[in-house]
């Protein structure tokens, strides 16, 4: 099997996290899968992915005091591997694990994912829980000295022992068994720990033997320039940034992370800009207060056509269900989405403190893409000698009028230069 077959195009779907945080449940999940296959599956919205914490008992009942409870109960089979907690996840029970949810999914002509962490639940260390294939104990495997920051959930593996490829293979035979097409790793991306390096590998090694096409996104950055093609070699994703949030700074620093990955996107590798907090999200975090993203039209239109131009995979973390018409066209923009697949091709030509210039053309050069940026706190011309653009890596124009993606309007170059003017924040995407 070829992983980058899993993802010949970059991933498109819905996460829960930026709504839900540690809390979905398999009615809300539905909920949003449903609105996802009548509203955005033909604009090439496809993924439908839980984020984390399935697995915990009482997820989010101290969410005032903490994310992750300490110490918290996780529902494990036998072999030491998490299980959906029936509670919030009912037609799980009786060891069917999330194989219903996934089948249903599958049935709205979608594809279904979750999230893991690295490494092996600190319950199963400390019961000395079994491992599928050897007779080594959780405890054994486990190295207690090996965790995660900013989560109580797990010990990373001895991975120099045979078994911790065991124990990841086991993970995923599971996994292919409910029908998951995509998995979130975390705790891996950026290298925190000494053993994430080799845990990549062993996970992208055991998804390879499972025999099924199982998209692996590596999480949270930044990932490291110096390994892109060790990421491009074990997985399908990993995030060039930490959590992205609804923010002008941490949108306009994405301009720079950018243009340190620009060149690194391949078909079924793709640097990863994160979620897009676009609509209503919040709602489940510690203030329990849901919120409309903080982004302005304008910015959102910025990163949607950044994150588009660049080809880096979308994941929506609204909750679908209060979706309003402008972020439904925001997110469903087929011509925006168009150069979306077009992003092994795309090179920022201008970054300046005050504005941004990319280029991209499609795969055969018939068609080129100007994205325009003005990242001043004004309205203001953005400028461009095309022939300058297309020399890094555009389509030569030939002269006549371009479209502009969002607005529809025309415009054209004149002896070679273009200056348009564009909002506070915004940008304008032609095509040519």
């Amino acid at each position: 099997m070829d992983k980058n077959g899993f993802a010949p195009v970059p991933p498109m779907g819905w996460n829960s996290y930026d709504y839900y945080n540690t809390e979905v449940n398999e009615e809300q999940v539905k909920a949003n899968a449903d609105f996802m296959a009548a509203r955005l599956k033909d604009a090439g919205w496809e993924y439908v992915v839980i984020d984390i914490a399935w697995y915990e008992v009482g997820a989010g009942s101290q969410s005032r005091l903490y994310q992750y409870l300490p110490f918290a109960e996780l529902r494990m089979d036998e072999y030491s591997r998490l299980i959906p907690d029936p509670v919030r996840f009912p037609s799980s029970e009786g060891g069917k694990g999330f194989k219903p949810l996934a089948d249903y999914i599958h049935s709205l002509g979608l594809k279904f994912g979750i999230h893991i962490m690295r490494g092996i639940p600190r319950i199963a260390a400390h019961a000395h829980g079994r491992i599928l294939g050897t007779d080594l104990g959780a405890d054994q495997l486990a190295d207690p000295s090996n965790i995660c920051a900013w989560n109580p959930y797990m010990y990373g593996l001895r991975a120099e022992l045979p078994e911790a490829q065991l124990y990841y293979d086991s993970i995923m035979e599971l996994y292919a068994g409910w029908g998951v097409d995509f998995i979130k790793c975390d705790d891996i991306c950026r290298e925190d720990a000494a053993t994430a390096h080799q845990e990549i590998a062993l996970l992208h090694n055991a998804i390879i033997k499972c025999g099924r096409p199982i998209v692996l996104s590596l999480s949270p950055g930044p990932a490291k320039i110096t390994e892109a093609a060790f990421y491009a070699g074990n997985a399908n994703m990993w995030r060039i940034t930490d959590d992205f949030w609804d923010s002008w700074p941490l949108l306009k620093d994405m301009f720079r992370r950018c243009e340190l990955w620009q060149g690194k996107n391949s078909p079924g590798c793709y640097p990863d800009c994160d979620m897009l907090p676009v609509g209503t999200i919040g709602g489940c975090f510690g203030d329990r207060q849901e919120r409309k993203t903080g982004l302005t039209e304008e910015e959102q239109r910025t990163m949607m056509s950044l994150w588009c131009i660049f080809g880096a995979p979308l994941m929506i973390g609204a909750e679908m269900t209060k979706m309003d018409a402008f972020t439904e066209a925001l997110l469903t923009n087929r011509e925006i989405l168009k150069m979306h697949k077009c992003g092994e091709y795309a090179r920022q030509v201008v970054r300046t403190d005050e504005e941004a210039v990319w280029v991209s053309h499609s795969e055969d050069g018939t068609v080129g893409y100007l994205a325009m940026f003005n990242l001043t706190d004004e309205e203001r011309a953005v400028h461009c000698w095309l022939n300058m653009a297309c020399a890094v890596g555009g389509k030569p124009y030939e002269g006549g009028a371009v479209k502009e993606l969002w607005t529809g309007k025309e415009a054209e170059f004149r002896t070679g230069g273009l200056a348009y003017l564009v909002p506070a924040h915004g940008a304008r995407v032609f095509c040519y």
